[in-house]
């Protein structure tokens, strides 16, 4: 019996002692599941539970002053497979079908079938691919006889966005662009990411052991909240032809660069910006500037060739105007002047013999033209860009004075312009100026500053002596339509008097009128401006020969300012000066802002001699009286067919035509005569008339339409070799190939 109680005392403690043991190790793996590995697995536990998607928020739109849409999102699709449904009877199927229709090559294929094998039940296989590819995997999936295939357990689809540019690349080192994950990368788009991306939303569902969506009662919507839209103060318009001739000016000259700001001078708001060669914004990873292209192709080494590539690329993104600085060489006289004038130091009536060269301390600094200019006044000294004639008027200003302008033009800071990346200015400080320095500083050496500082700068001294913040975006609106903000010009300081702007414009107007800058000559219009070349230096600080920039200033009207720009060209492969590269093609923009903004032309009597005229029509007239009314209004006139009745009339009616046009009246129902277009190139406006006449072709003249030898076409509106009928209207322009290193 004792013995039996015995046995049960053992056999109760070793059951006590496995009960523990067991209450033991549940406590220490209750503890290990809820405390050590909770968050783990209470996240695997979920995401058995839910399933969790994301709406992606659409990106604001982005328009120009115009309200044309420069940037906008698109709907688009991402399309992924649920490994954990997709069987060895469909493998091969949805492989197929997926591979073919994204046309993936063998690697990618293999890539795809490995995904099919994977853990999870989420890939994506293919991001933001259009709705035609989405279509075509629809209706493969839903098709009759692929149903026993159950694709549609396998195979799913997500809403995505992508990012477009209407224009391509038209303002693209303005915009930027922006990445995989709608993000912006570059430009606008990074600068304004937070405003323009929006809030991603999700879709959670509960879904069923077998990972099944179950009723639409345990399903939660988090709406995406779209991006906000921006509007920017490019006008589209003035942004195209300053594109345009700018890159008609790099192929011209075989530049490394060309680059361009225009900028309403009343508010700061830039109306025009680019810096070529430049890209398309729907492909920004694709070199597209043929040079580039060429340099490419000619490495051999694998490795090189991508360094290059990727370094192109690189380069073609670089908004040259606002992330780099130079030397702005003779443009920067404009503000000497504006700070002489200011101080009481010179004036008009301020003189200087110019004998070519001037010493400084230890050194000879020349002018640009060595014979030296003789005796000339303050405006003259302007026009001609003389050097000792400015080195002489920083050394009586001194170093302090030619500071504080230096300061008060913003040079010394950045400009704080709504852009990423603006560089900062390389300049001596006030206490590290000496004579040389200061003589150098004068007429525009010494110093690195932006390009947009330089145009900044010069809305000051249009606007009357202010000087305002630039800004690229205008205003902000919400994806409901609500302004969220609107810019207002910003004044930093007044730089000079309103009778200091007035009078160094009336020295920039007297620039294109009588000295280096005449291509920035508009008819009807008065403009100002200021020549400029700086020798590039190398990496020893040192100047190389024969590589410069150069470029022109302008202010238009100068009666009442509106507009400012700087127009650069790195490095043409002439030796011309910025009047001559860089002037006509500030002449076009003027011109075109001018009709944009609504700036009415007002013509002298000499410019009203030379204007063309709207031709009247004739047609369905009798040919006599046709005829004698045409001539009658100065034109002469040329009769094909043996008709009665005018049938039709070339140029036709409405036609802009020179006074002293030709018209071809049709009176027969035969085909037109054709001409065709020579190539007016090179010829002086009297040689090219010659030749127009020749051809039976009315010539209207454009650009600098100065009589000099040194003045000849260089572009037209009909290429040479084109087909035309005769008596068609052949636009010129002209400009002069005077060149001035100043």
């Amino acid at each position: 019996m004792e013995r039996f109680r015995k046995l049960c005392a053992s056999r109760t403690f070793i059951l006590f002692l496995v009960i523990a043991l067991l209450f033991v190790w549940g406590i220490s793996r209750l503890f290990y599941f809820q405390i050590v590995h909770g968050e783990e697995y209470s996240e695997k536990a979920k995401n058995q539970q839910l399933s969790d998607k994301e709406i992606e928020a659409r990106r604001g739109t982005i328009y120009d002053s115009l309200g044309n849409v420069l940037a906008q999102s698109a709907t688009v699709y991402n399309i992924f497979i649920d490994p954990s449904n997709i069987t060895d009877t469909n493998r091969s199927v949805i492989v197929d079908l997926l591979s073919g229709v994204l046309e993936f090559n063998s690697e990618e294929k293999q890539k795809l079938y490995e995904q099919t094998k994977a853990e999870g039940k989420y890939v994506v296989v293919a991001r933001k691919v259009e709705y035609n590819i989405r279509k075509q995997v629809a209706d493969f999936m839903n098709a009759d006889e692929n149903r026993t295939y159950k694709l549609r357990s396998c195979i799913g689809f997500e809403e995505a966005t992508r990012r477009y540019y209407p224009y391509g690349s038209l303002a693209s080192t303005v915009l930027g662009f922006t990445g995989t994950d709608n993000q912006g990368l570059e430009g606008i788009e990074a600068y304004y990411d937070e405003e323009l991306k929006g809030v991603n939303g999700r879709i959670i569902t509960a879904q069923s052991a077998v990972s099944s969506s179950i009723m639409e009662d345990y399903e939660t919507t988090i709406p995406a909240q779209d991006g906000n839209s921006i509007t920017l103060s490019i006008n589209s318009s003035i942004q195209y032809v300053l594109e345009q001739e700018l890159r008609d000016t790099l192929e011209e000259y075989d530049a490394k660069g060309t680059y361009g700001v225009v900028m309403d001078c009343q508010t700061g708001a830039v109306l025009a910006m680019a810096s070529l060669p430049d890209y398309d914004c729907n492909e920004p990873r694709k070199v597209v500037y043929e040079p580039y292209l060429e340099d490419i192709r000619e490495e051999k080494d694998k490795d090189k060739k991508a360094e290059l590539e990727s370094a192109y690329v690189q380069k073609q993104w670089r908004n040259f105007t606002v992330s780099d600085t130079y030397v702005p060489g003779s443009v920067y006289k404009v503000f000497m002047a504006s700070g002489a004038i200011e101080e009481g130091i010179a004036d008009l009536n301020t003189s200087y013999t110019c004998t070519g060269a001037i010493r400084v301390g230890p050194e000879v600094m020349h002018c640009w033209v060595r014979q030296g200019h003789g005796h000339e006044t303050f405006t003259q000294g302007l026009e001609n860009s003389c050097n000792p004639f400015f080195i002489t008027i920083g050394q009586k200003m001194g170093v302090h004075n030619y500071f504080k302008y230096f300061d008060g033009f913003g040079f010394t800071k950045k400009t704080g312009v709504d852009f990423p990346g603006e560089a900062s200015p390389q300049y001596y400080k006030e206490n590290q100026y000496g004579i040389v320095e200061l003589s150098s500083a004068s007429f525009g050496q010494t110093n690195n500053i932006s390009p947009i500082q330089i145009c900044t700068a010069l809305c000051a001294v249009a606007n009357g002596g202010t000087l305002y913040k630039p800004y690229l975006v205008s205003e902000i609106k919400n994806s409901e339509g609500k302004t969220v903000s609107k810019t207002e010009p910003t004044a930093v300081r007044q730089v000079i008097s309103k009778e200091t702007s007035q009078t160094v414009l009336k020295m920039m107007k007297s620039v294109v009128d009588n000295g280096t800058g005449k291509n920035g000559y508009v008819a009807g219009y008065n403009v100002g401006g200021k020549t400029g070349t700086t020798t590039k230096l190398g990496e020893s600080g040192k100047g190389e020969k024969d590589k410069y920039i150069v470029s022109f200033s302008a202010i238009a009207p100068t009666d009442n300012p509106r507009v400012a720009m700087i127009i650069l060209c790195d490095e043409p492969c002439e030796d011309l000066g910025g009047g001559a590269v860089c002037a006509p093609i500030a002449a076009r923009v003027v011109e075109e802002a001018m009709k944009q903004l609504g700036v009415e032309p007002s013509f002298t009597e000499d410019e009203l001699k030379d204007r063309s005229v709207s031709l009247m029509s004739v047609s369905g007239k009798k040919t006599s009286d046709a005829r004698n009314a045409l001539k009658n209004a100065g034109f002469s006139v040329k009769v094909v067919g043996d008709g009665d009745t005018v049938i039709r009339q070339s140029p036709s009616a409405g036609t802009e035509v020179p006074k002293d046009a030709s018209v071809v009246l049709y009176t027969e129902s035969n085909e037109e005569k054709t001409v065709t277009v020579p190539d007016f190139s090179g010829l002086t406006i009297a040689e090219a008339n010659r030749k127009a006449a020749e051809c039976d072709l009315n010539m209207i003249i454009s650009g600098n339409d100065s009589s000099s030898s040194l003045v000849v076409a260089y572009k037209q509106s009909e290429d040479k070799g084109n087909k035309v009928g005769i008596g068609s209207v052949i636009k010129v322009t002209f400009k002069s190939t005077q060149s001035a290193l100043d």
